[in-house]
């Protein structure tokens, strides 16, 4: 749910007449609407429904809230398992998926203290809750109670084997591969648009150990290609690959960034976190890599052109993954330079990292490659699944 900017609670909490009945408590909700979780045997789930409610016009179909109703496998294939943090505590999150005005939701929300389970909307449905219409519609959305840059003190062993059973329970229902090329965080859905790439989000965030997540899931990421492949796993080893991130502080002990924030200080309350409230996060284990512009520490690191669209340099800004290559994701090598330094294609340049533990946290392994058309330089990628608007006739985008 993390993003770089995001409505806060104020309008739901002001809401009156009939909207105001998606505030009532989750038992008040639960008990109008009793549907077996689609859950696995061993875990406590229960059934807490979001919000399917008119908000506006009722002959305009698109005011309403807060996912839409399908028929899924059947309509769409479901392909994906989408992982997110809440950046909310447990109670809030569900009453923010009640609410048909903030336009939210997830099939599932996993409570940090003990792993309990609540499905919030039926897998046959599409929730809002990647930010890309093509992957909402091909996927499972789970909410993990937690905060992005405080991963560690939120994702505890009890959310750990809960998500990992529920997303074994999934994957075999619906017959998704459990690879990090299906089972993906947030951070890893591509906006919709060159306007939307820059509003993605970056949920779980650099704390989630996705290498232990995959082993809980029968699915280590290991090495299954000889040395010499040109294509490699990321995978550091989580509890060794301390380093220091930058996040928004909290103002007045509420909600880290990105927030919603409370503060006289702060000339747009819902806004992005200014600048000079990041500060340092204390150095803990990460999932990632960073990425440098050349094979060395004191190299800048890589920019992405869509966050950094001025030119400036990457940063160690916990959101800022443009310049990070996170565990589990594969890569075509570019290039080998001396004392463990790999080169890889990153967004279309060569990106370097530093490679320390040899092929276990940089694994070789097989996958299928692409390469350009003789005489193209470039292959095109499309992020939905849609033709773009010139190629639909005229008579029919008039009509």
């Amino acid at each position: 749910m993390t993003s770089k900017q995001r409505t806060g609670l104020a309008v739901a909490l002001t809401t009156i007449g009939a909207l105001s009945m998606a505030l009532l408590s989750p038992a008040t909700q639960a008990g109008a609407d009793p549907v077996r979780p689609e859950c696995p045997r061993e875990l406590t789930c229960d059934w807490v429904p979001a919000a399917h409610q008119q908000t506006g016009d009722p002959d305009d179909k698109e005011t309403f809230g807060n996912y839409d109703t399908a028929d899924r496998p059947h309509t769409n294939k479901i392909k994906f398992i989408v992982l997110h943090d809440t950046e909310e505590d447990y109670d809030t999150t569900l009453r923010i998926f009640q609410n048909p005005l903030k336009q939210t939701s997830a099939h599932y929300v996993v409570r940090s203290a003990d792993g309990h389970v609540t499905q919030m909307v039926r897998n046959k449905d599409v929730a809002w809750q990647a930010g890309n219409w093509y992957v909402n519609s091909h996927s499972i959305g789970i909410e993990q109670e937690g905060f992005a840059t405080e991963g560690p003190k939120w994702f505890t062993p009890e959310m750990y084997r809960s998500t990992a059973a529920l997303v074994r329970y999934l994957a075999d229902k619906y017959d998704i591969p459990l690879d990090r090329q299906h089972i993906i965080g947030h951070d890893e859905v591509p906006g919709s648009s060159d306007h939307n790439q820059p509003l993605q989000h970056w949920d779980p965030g650099p704390n989630w150990d996705w290498s232990h997540f995959m082993d809980l899931l029968g699915a280590p990421i290991h090495p299954d290609a000889p040395p010499t492949s040109n294509v490699v796993a990321i995978n550091p080893l989580f509890k060794q690959n301390q380093q220091v991130v930058s996040g928004c502080q909290n103002i007045q002990d509420l909600t880290p960034f990105p927030g919603p924030y409370h503060g006289a200080e702060w000339p747009n309350l819902n806004g992005p976190c200014p600048a000079d409230y990041f500060k340092d996060m204390p150095k803990q284990p990460t999932n990632f890599v960073w990425l440098r512009t050349a094979p060395s520490d004191s190299a800048p690191l890589i920019a992405d052109p869509y966050i950094h669209a001025d030119g400036s340099a990457g940063t160690t800004r916990a959101e800022d993954w443009g310049d990070q290559a996170g565990t589990g994701q594969e890569f075509v090598v570019a290039d080998r330079a001396p004392d463990g330094w790999i080169a890889i294609w990153f967004a279309g340049r060569k990106a370097w990292f530093h490679n320390a533990s040899g092929p276990l946290s940089a694994a070789p392994v097989k996958a299928l490659t692409v390469t350009p058309k003789p005489g193209k330089a470039t292959v095109p990628v499309y992020v939905e699944s849609f033709p773009e608007t010139s190629a639909y006739p005229k008579a029919f985008t008039d009509w």
